[in-house]
């Protein structure tokens, strides 16, 4: 399988990303001319991770009949300090909402999404230090 996406730029240091299914805005930072107007790639980065295990994980609920209100992840990276700089270190945070937790077809799917099916963890476990960790609020 091949992934195709098309950047278009739109001026300054503003681009729309398309790929299959939609369009992302991209931006840089106002010191080197960006106007705010889009996310940043590394960024954009820490957020396909999150959308991946994002997916993975509704999917999982929904086959284990695990029900939340709702959930959200939080992800953090921290960069190396010299050019190129990337991530060395990413924690993920899963957070749960709602009541009467099902937590272990819940600790379930975190686990499979983390360590079996969400390809773009696998992808940063190549170079950074992946950590996660699970809450539960109750609502």
């Amino acid at each position: 399988m091949t992934h195709n996406i098309k950047l278009n730029w739109k001026g300054k240091m503003h681009f729309e990303s398309e790929g299959p299914g939609g369009k992302v805005l991209i931006d840089g930072v106002e010191k080197f001319g960006g106007e705010g107007k889009g996310i940043r790639p590394k960024a954009m980065m820490l957020s396909a991770l999150a959308g991946c295990a994002g997916m993975d994980i509704s999917f999982l609920l929904k086959k284990m009949r695990a029900e939340v209100a709702g959930f959200s992840i939080d992800v953090s990276g921290e960069l190396t300090d010299v050019d190129p700089k990337f991530y060395k270190k990413v924690h993920v945070t899963f957070k749960f909402y709602g009541s009467d937790f099902a937590t272990v077809k819940i600790e379930k799917a975190v686990k499979l999404s983390v360590e079996k099916y969400c390809g773009v963890m696998e992808m940063f476990r190549q170079f950074a230090e992946v950590t996660v960790s699970t809450e539960y609020i109750d609502q």
